[in-house]
């Protein structure tokens, strides 16, 4: 005697509604079940349900992407400003341990193996994006460093133009909102326990 196959637990969602959908439509008015059970009007209603709530969790879904690259975006933020408020503390206490202190930061005891001067990252490297006004950015990783600072610089950099335009805690950041097709250059540079370290050589790339 042959088995019905329907093997719901291996379908998606979509595919299990639309299954549901097309079983519906082919009892209704049919001559060989005039008496459904349960009845095609629950079966119905149980598939609206679902779509229902997936099409909730969906949104959901969509919403927390959205929330999470906004957290993202804020948190990289914080940590940009922070760190800008510490390299201000650094410059004005002049590495006087209780001024420091005073601002409510911690002093590291200095680390013998830690190189006292950083160098700058080699081999930045721009290569277009994945959409336009992208531009990829990546380099050699420098030891001993917390995160990297990113500028970019319209054509041709001056010591005047540079802007910042990101920070990143690994060697390599996606900067977005570029222009397509104008000319950009960016530099980067590490940020240590010891402070920021000099800045690379520039790389150059046209947004796309």
């Amino acid at each position: 005697m042959p088995k019905i196959k329907l093997n719901l637990r291996s379908l998606s969602i979509p595919e299990k509604i639309a299954r549901a959908q097309q079983i519906v439509a082919a009892l209704t008015d049919n001559p060989n079940f005039t008496a459904p059970h349960p009845p095609l009007a629950q079966v119905t209603a149980a598939i609206n349900a679902l779509e229902t709530a997936s099409n909730a969790a969906q949104a959901a879904r969509q919403e927390a992407k959205a929330k999470t690259a906004e957290q993202n975006a804020s948190e990289e933020e914080l940590d940009r400003v922070v760190t800008q408020l510490v390299a201000h503390v650094e410059s004005i206490a002049g590495g006087d341990e209780k001024v420091i202190r005073s601002a409510g930061l911690d002093v590291r005891a200095p680390s013998a193996s830690a190189p006292s001067s950083p160098p700058a990252p080699p081999a930045l490297t721009a290569t277009v994006g994945d959409h336009d006004g992208e531009i990829d950015l990546s380099w050699d990783t420098v030891r001993g460093a917390r995160s990297y600072v990113i500028e970019r610089s319209t054509d041709p950099p001056t010591e005047t133009s540079w802007v910042h335009a990101g920070l990143s805690t690994r060697s390599k950041i996606t900067i977005e909102g570029l222009t397509s097709g104008t000319r950009y250059w960016f530099r980067v540079a590490a940020l240590t326990n010891n402070g920021q370290a000099p800045w690379s050589n520039p790389a150059m790339k046209i947004a796309p």
